[in-house]
């Protein structure tokens, strides 16, 4: 049985030759933007509708909160350039476009940006205009990634995705209009009735935009979302590994085909540019600071998380005080095992030499591939990679 390893949570891209420790010394920021017209039944990000905040967390009053949390984060790192800046939810461009470039004039004023700054927003195509994205562009965003999730109407009301998937090829094309450098597309496989077809169709309709980069993840079953719930009761059937696995497989050799490579196992790019640096940061444990409610930061060796609710965060902020709820260091050991199960998912690989378990088994079974001083995850290692982890580790 082939049984595919579920996305990662905490990121999805690399580089090919980045070395853990160029990337190790980047400094990036995370922007949270809570805010969703619709919960999706699938989604436990910390994110919330309109009728679930009140007085203290509105739309209109979250950018001077997040404002006020990196004049915080400034006032605790110090002069540093950033780097990367990544926007998620939610859905980020429910709020204003002139709110999300007031945010970014905000991280650049307190830390400055790196030359070549790399500035990412997620979005959801009908949430998006001619206008809002030219004003992002213009306001300093290079890179934007649409949720298309699939292109087969029946699929998007079971994941309870509202948008018209005609919408998506439309959002593209004014992406482009507008002079994003970089468009991504993000997609589902193995939801409850979709069959191989329909994933193919997906796959062709993501292919036939032209994107740069492509991220396709596994439907993973979260405890305590709605569609668990459906799950426990036997309202829904989840698809078996085996048709996961292949639908894992028609992806890469479409995507393949196409001209985009896998970098990471849920990632494809066209070329180097098409990778988004600033997840890089995280596969290679660099320094990021996450601003919003619920967000996660990591800088030199510490992690901690922001309270979750929206109104306790703009209280905080607003009276000056940290948002940050709790906080954690990993010993040398917990951070070395980590280091591997995030870096062996990456297309360049790890080094033997950190390592704790043997590879060779796994060579022969063909689920690594030597590459010099280096083991790579084959297809099949792809599809085993949790295995591979436990052997590794």
């Amino acid at each position: 049985m082939r049984v595919l390893l579920p996305a990662a949570r905490l990121a999805r891209v690399t580089a090919e030759g980045a070395t853990a420790r160029e990337w190790g010394r980047s400094f990036g920021l995370y922007l949270h933007v809570p805010f969703c017209d619709v919960r999706c039944g699938y989604c436990d990000f910390n994110t919330y509708t309109s009728d679930e905040l009140g007085e203290g967390a509105t739309r209109a009053q979250y950018a001077d909160s997040a404002l006020a949390e990196i004049a915080l984060a400034h006032e605790a790192v110090g002069e540093r350039r950033i780097d990367t800046v990544f926007v998620g939810g939610g859905t980020p461009t429910q709020l204003a476009s002139s709110e999300l470039v007031r945010m970014l004039r905000g991280m650049e004023n307190a830390f400055g940006f790196a030359p070549g700054v790399e500035v990412t927003t997620e979005a959801n195509p009908d949430s998006v205009t001619p206008a809002s994205l030219a004003e992002l562009r213009e306001g300093g965003f290079t890179r934007i990634s649409f949720g298309m999730q699939s292109a087969v109407p029946h699929v998007l009301a079971m994941l309870d995705r509202t948008h018209d998937p005609a919408r998506v090829p439309q959002a593209v094309h004014w992406a482009r209009e507008a002079g994003f450098e970089q468009v991504s597309v993000d997609l589902i496989y193995g939801t409850p009735t979709e069959s191989v077809d329909d994933w193919r169709r997906t796959v062709e309709d993501a292919l036939a935009m032209e994107p740069d980069h492509i991220s396709a993840y596994a439907l993973i079953v979260e405890q305590g979302t709605a569609f668990a719930r459906k799950v426990r009761r036997g309202q829904v059937t989840m698809p078996d590994d085996d048709e996961t696995a292949d639908k894992y497989v028609l992806a890469d050799e479409l995507f393949s085909q196409a001209g985009l490579q896998w970098y990471e196992l849920s990632n494809w790019a066209r070329d180097d540019a098409g990778r988004c640096r600033h997840n890089l940061g995280y596969w290679y444990s660099g320094d990021w600071w996450g601003i919003g409610p619920g967000a996660h930061s990591h800088v030199a060796g510490e992690r901690w998380w922001n309270v979750k609710h929206p109104a306790a965060y703009a209280q905080r902020t607003a009276n000056g005080v940290s948002p940050r709820m709790e906080g954690e260091r990993l010993d040398a050991a917990s951070r070395r095992l980590e280091d591997v199960m995030l870096r062996i998912r990456l297309r360049e690989g790890i080094e033997r030499s950190a390592l704790a378990g043997d590879p060779e088994p796994l060579i022969a079974q063909g689920l690594l591939e030597p590459r010099g001083d280096r083991v790579v995850l084959t297809l099949d290692g792809r599809l085993l990679a949790d295995h591979v982890v436990r052997e590794l580790t």
